[in-house]
């Protein structure tokens, strides 16, 4: 019909513009979790098969992994051909919602006669609004597993429900073969056998009345029908355990791997449940309602400020759709969309996020109830339609427009209605995803934004195999999403550290192994993108003294240093010689050793150095402890003018190369920390002295130096003049 054409149409052109526009640019950047499963779909091309991947972020189902390596085939290591397989599957899901919707209420509850404009509204509601969703636009643009859940999920319900109602093997052969591919998309897919056996059973067995008229609790089956229904069902369970069975038997043979995350995020493990696991439960539960019209997913990278995943109207039409559903639960389609919504909703309620600080509900873990959850929305609606056009009589739909006599009119209004609420939501969600999400700095921060332009930009550059990138990075997930874009000539290496000491460390080591370095590139983080807390200073100075600096290219999100005959000879510390400066204090610690500088140059300690404009210093100090000590020491240091007053501090808590704290120093060993003084510019011209405080870093309790019993000690004078 043509009223079919036209909300087609309408959801295409949503689809179109929220799931494909500006594809490749948007999302800027390439999340931990999408960059994995990029760095496997690579490994597949080059013949790395397998069902699940194990080895990174905690392991993945295979589904989105070879649907990336199909279009990195077909358009190479683009951003583009990560996130279009995750947005063809959810505008997918969009046109098989709107089909189940035509199958499950094209017909009168008893199927007498057809009832095409309640499926055409349902089916046409339901689609329309979950292709203008917020929530799904953002996970359908990612290059995540999710999306491929609903996939298939939908179409194998509405196979099976056509293969049941029409008795046609083949259709219940094609809801095998879906539920068989489920293992292989997301790890809710596991919730979806008890969802299949609970609707396997509403199908086989029938209710009748009691004769008191109230709905009876007692099954009334032939014998005749319970062998027709098992031979579809053994057709069903047949063919979907085939097409599952590689991945079944993965995880029989690697049973670690079944519940290696999940075991990790249950809401009863017991560091997330300290008032007991029933509350831990209720309270996720209710999180997860709050999703419902009131508050949303916390993570940017799924969610725009905490929105929820229904605005308020669409959570009051859910809510009626719940409730006339359970109201006539007895009717298969209804029973159905309520068996669907609490099964594959049970996932996110037992599970939470506490282990990565968040609190709330998750949206990538709530996706396959999201297509009962708009069908529900779309029942609704229909209802409250159907009732006024009964027993108000608008828009002149006559006593009932569900019933096939009730004229053409019901498709005009059907199509208009589809057509207004796509069109309203889908401007909202258009002008907030490209303009507000994409815009903000907690979307550039989860999807390591600054990763993406680096790569751009190391693509861009004439570099030879010679040359070498050094890339510091302060967290131990590696970012493989510069892995995946990046494609130049000269080695790429990124640096894992935690301090301005150990960054050092590990650089050494990296261009120890290599055997040419003819430049080093080094990657200068600005500060609040990836903070190395004074790495930046530290390694420049090192390079700066070992090598011979060659200039510095400014970018946005950093700056790249290039240095030439670097000299690995001579040990790589930032001082010369380490002044000679015996403290022990009564706490287990002593400090041995005091090194002053500014950029490559040492400044002795037993003169007063003078500081020009440049105010900045470098400070390092030499540690030793006694066995056994339990107390994690901070160093306060602080700058005193001739008056005895306090003009500046820097605290830091004090840690070796690992890094640890002084509870987990070896007895005797000798560790070097460096400090990094930016003097305020508003200090007068004058002389001022350097002291050091070493205090307990929990009580805040000093201690004091032996024999002197004071807990202040002085380090240097210095003086600040005018100018150079």
């Amino acid at each position: 019909m043509w009223a079919t054409g036209v909300i087609v149409l309408v959801i295409s052109l949503a689809v179109a513009l929220l799931r494909f526009y500006r594809l490749s640019e948007l999302p800027q950047g390439i999340n931990s979790g999408e960059a994995a499963n990029a760095m496997d779909a690579l490994g597949v091309l080059k013949g790395d098969h397998a069902v699940f991947f194990a080895e990174k972020v905690e392991g993945r189902e295979g589904m989105v992994v070879y649907a990336m390596a199909l279009f990195i085939a077909l358009l190479g290591r683009t951003e583009l051909a990560l996130h279009l397989p995750s947005a063809l599957a959810s505008a997918g899901t969009v046109f098989f919602v709107f089909w189940l919707g035509l199958v499950l209420f094209g017909k009168d509850a008893v199927g007498r006669w057809a009832a095409p404009w309640r499926g055409l509204l349902i089916g046409g509601i339901g689609a329309g609004l979950l292709a203008v969703s917020l929530g799904q636009t953002i996970i359908g643009r990612t290059a995540y597993r999710p999306p491929f859940l609903p996939l298939f999920l939908v179409p194998c319900i509405l196979f099976l429900w056509e293969g049941w109602t029409l008795r046609s093997r083949l259709r219940v052969v094609l809801a095998g073969v879906c539920a068989g591919l489920l293992p292989y998309t997301y790890i809710p897919a596991r919730f979806t056998p008890i969802l299949f056996l609970l609707f396997g059973l509403s199908l086989v067995l029938s209710f009748k009345r009691s004769e008191g008229g109230v709905m009876g609790v007692l099954p009334s089956v032939s014998t005749s029908r319970v062998r027709a229904e098992l031979r579809l069902a053994g057709t069903f369970v047949g063919v979907s355990v085939i097409v599952a069975a590689p991945i079944l038997l993965y995880f029989a043979l690697n049973p670690e791997n079944f519940d290696s995350r999940t075991g990790r995020l249950s809401v009863f493990e017991p560091a997330f449940s300290p008032r007991g696991p029933l509350y831990a439960f209720l309270s996720n539960s209710w999180y997860h309602l709050l999703a419902f019209g009131i508050r949303g997913d916390p993570f940017w990278r799924h969610n725009f400020a905490e929105q929820p995943m229904l605005n308020l109207w669409e959570a009051f039409f859910f809510w009626l759709g719940v409730g006339i559903a359970v109201r006539h639960w007895q009717r298969p389609a209804y029973r159905l969309l309520l068996l669907w919504l609490v099964v594959l909703i049970a996932p996110a309620l037992l599970s939470t996020d506490r282990s990565v600080g968040f609190e709330g509900p998750n949206t990538l873990r709530m996706i396959g109830a999201v297509p009962a959850v708009y069908l529900l929305i779309g029942l609704g609606i229909w209802e409250t339609l159907n009732l006024f056009s009964t027993r108000f009589r608008v828009l002149g739909l006559g006593e009932n427009f569900s019933h096939p006599g009730s004229g053409k009119r019901p498709a005009i209004v059907a199509s208009a209605i589809v057509g207004v609420l796509v069109l309203a939501q889908g401007t909202v969600t258009f002008r907030t995803y490209f303009r507000d999400w994409a815009a903000a700095p907690e979307v550039f921060a989860a999807y390591h934004q600054e990763w993406t332009d680096l790569a751009r930009v190391l693509n861009e550059q004439a570099r030879t195999a010679d040359e070498v990138y050094l890339l510091p990075y302060n967290d131990a997930d590696r970012p493989f999403g510069f892995d995946y874009l990046y494609q130049g000539a000269a080695p790429a290496h990124v640096v894992v550290a935690t301090t301005a000491h150990n960054l050092a460390q590990k650089i050494e080591s990296t261009l120890a192994a290599r055997e040419v370095n003819s430049t080093v590139h080094y990657v200068d983080w600005n500060d609040n993108y990836i903070l190395i807390e004074n790495g930046d200073e530290h390694l420049s100075g090192v390079l700066n003294k070992y090598g011979r600096y060659l200039g510095t290219v400014q970018y946005q999100s950093f700056q790249i240093h290039s240095y030439a005959d670097i000299n690995l000879n001579p040990l790589w510390t930032l001082y010369d010689l380490l002044e000679p400066l015996t403290v022990h204090y009564d706490g287990g610690i002593s400090l041995l050793g005091i090194a002053l500088g500014q950029g490559t140059k040492q400044l002795s300690t037993l003169r007063t150095p003078k500081l020009g404009e440049n105010r900045s210093l470098w400070l390092a100090l030499q540690w030793q402890v006694a066995p056994e000590l339990d107390i994690d020491y901070s160093a306060s240091l602080r700058l005193y003018d001739d008056s005895g007053a306090a003009v500046f501090q820097e605290d830091v808590v004090l840690k070796n190369a690992q890094p640890a704290p002084t509870s987990h120093w070896s007895a005797g060993e000798q560790v070097d920390t460096f400090f990094y003084l930016n003097l305020p510019a508003e200090l007068v011209p004058s002389e001022y002295e350097l002291r050091l405080l070493v205090y307990d870093f929990e009580t805040l309790k000093p201690t004091v130096e032996l024999g002197v019993w004071e807990p202040e000690k002085a380090l240097a004078r210095l003086r600040l003049d005018g100018g150079e």
